[in-house]
């Protein structure tokens, strides 16, 4: 085999075993996350849980009372450390997907008290309401481990889940095209 040869074959091999790599990364990662979302709400279609609660501006909101659009419900606590680096992908989200296209509310669980989460807020420039919930909240909605969202169509349905960090793009991709 002439040198040439060789080095093609060795650059095919690396290639071979990089796409290898690759490939596993991705069933790891899938066979996590389909783990860690076991014990949540189906993504067949299901009616999402009532969530009735009061937001942090002292106002009642009824998702079951809420009109008809696609919603993104998002649980965090005050002191997850993920959480706070979802909450700039949702301010930023909220940028990109118009209000009338795409609901966005938070939820937080998990608080001691509500300057926690005033201050949570204020310090993330949480620009979405953010609903007070409580371990009936966390229990309804199957509330494990945080961040946890769901992605509800305009029948407030649930069609998607997931639970830990997500990237802006990883929200984005979603809740698009939800009807």
């Amino acid at each position: 085999m002439s040198e040439a040869q060789e080095k093609t074959h060795s650059m095919g091999h690396k290639a071979g075993r990089l796409l290898l790599n690759i490939a596993l990364m991705v069933v790891v990662f899938l066979a996590v996350s389909a783990f860690q979302s076991r014990n949540m709400l189906d993504t067949d279609r299901q009616a999402a849980p009532d969530l009735q609660a009061i937001t942090l501006e002292g106002l009642e909101f009824d998702l079951g009372a809420a009109d008809a659009r696609p919603t993104l419900v998002y649980f965090f606590a005050p002191w997850c450390h993920y959480c706070a680096f979802s909450s700039d992908n949702l301010v930023r989200l909220r940028r990109l997907r118009d209000e009338n296209a795409l609901r966005i509310v938070t939820v937080a669980l998990d608080w001691q008290d509500v300057a926690e989460v005033h201050e949570y807020a204020d310090k993330h420039e949480l620009n979405i309401p953010v609903l007070l919930g409580d371990a009936s909240v966390s229990r309804d909605w199957k509330v494990y481990g945080f961040p946890t969202y769901y992605v509800l169509d305009s029948e407030q349905r649930i069609v998607r889940r997931d639970i830990g960090y997500t990237t802006q793009l990883g929200m984005l991709w979603r809740t698009w095209n939800i009807d």
